[in-house]
């Protein structure tokens, strides 16, 4: 018999957009030895940085990155890459003898992660490629349709407007012959290997909103513009799915003379306002997170994050007690 892998521990912050989340990723990998995994679904392409939020490598703080530029702006990339790629990094963290902590706002790739994905087929580019072409000359309805006919259960949970999420359903539809809803019901493999902690931040809305409006005037303020410009004179710019993220939509549509700048501004303000109630709508569904009020960056917050954290680290599960055990011994930067 093989010997099993006690868990290693990793944190996972979640909560909606700028509640701060990367500061406190921060603070906690410089105070528990930790390396900082992105789940953040525009962050992972390249050059897609000022509408993302993606920190400047010159912000770091030396402390390592990973899953931040690795993508081509051409590239498609789904939840189960994103499975794939994540799991080999913490691999790698582990045999670092280093702390994983997740940070980012894509819920569905967190999720799919730690709980893992349903047991599909992968992609077909020739079938996808039929599907989408059926959107473009008959309408997104068309495709909804067909999958309604397929799985009605997947059709009726997938809005028409979701073309993404549509063309999925059906192709596997069509490759398994199966309904995409009754494979989804099989059940899931999670994250093996490892104990996730889930840490989570849900500030007033009101003190919420006004932040999302001044970062939003920030980013535009930064060059959003510009860069979305950049990205549109890319060969494939008509396919590049990050130029349809909030902040890239909006400013897209000014550079088109579908709205002004203040229009698009105040458009972007309004989506990413409305993304973030959808955020906390999702997070909540969280198995096990421990939920603490107000702002990740807000020192005080963080005091109270790392104090929970350093008892439950040592009394939850024993490879974390004995690892938080060696983050403190004498000659630790922390001691």
């Amino acid at each position: 018999m093989g010997t099993v892998k006690q868990p290693w521990p990793l944190i996972a912050i979640v909560g909606p957009t700028a509640c701060g989340k990367t500061a406190l990723a921060l603070r906690l990998a410089e105070e528990f030895d930790g390396e900082i995994v992105n789940y953040d679904s525009v962050q992972l392409y390249r050059g897609f940085d000022i509408g993302s939020g993606k920190l400047p490598l010159a912000e770091r703080r030396a402390i390592p990155h990973h899953l931040l530029d690795v993508v081509s702006p051409e590239e498609v990339f789904t939840a189960g890459d994103y499975r794939r790629r994540a799991t080999q990094v913490l691999e790698e963290i582990r045999r670092r003898g280093r702390l994983p902590i997740l940070a980012g706002g894509t819920g569905l790739y967190l999720r799919a992660l730690l709980d893992g994905l349903f047991p599909g087929p992968g992609r077909s580019a020739e079938l996808r490629s039929r599907l989408q072409a059926m959107a473009k000359r008959r309408g997104r309805e068309f495709v909804h349709r067909l999958l309604r006919r397929l799985d009605p259960r997947a059709a009726a949970r997938i809005g028409c407007r979701d073309l993404a999420k549509v063309v999925r359903a059906a192709e596997v539809s069509v490759l398994t012959r199966q309904p995409i809803s009754a494979l989804q019901a099989q059940g899931r493999e999670g994250l093996e290997g490892f104990h996730a902690i889930k840490i989570g931040f849900g500030p007033r809305r009101d003190r919420l909103y006004e932040r999302i409006n001044r970062r939003t005037e920030a980013m535009f303020a930064a060059g959003l513009m510009e860069e979305t410009r950049r990205m549109l004179s890319h060969p494939d710019a008509s396919s590049l799915k990050p130029l349809g993220a909030l902040g890239y939509r909006q400013a897209r549509a000014a550079i088109l003379g579908e709205m002004t700048f203040a229009q698009a501004v105040q458009a972007s303000q309004k989506a990413t306002r409305h993304y973030a109630k959808r955020q906390m709508t999702w997070f909540r569904r969280e198995q096990e997170v421990r939920w603490f009020a107000g702002f990740a960056d807000d020192p005080a917050v963080q005091e109270e994050v790392l104090s929970w954290l350093e008892k439950n680290l040592r009394k939850g599960i024993p490879v974390a007690g004995s690892w938080l055990e060696a983050r403190s011994a004498p000659g630790n930067p922390r001691t």
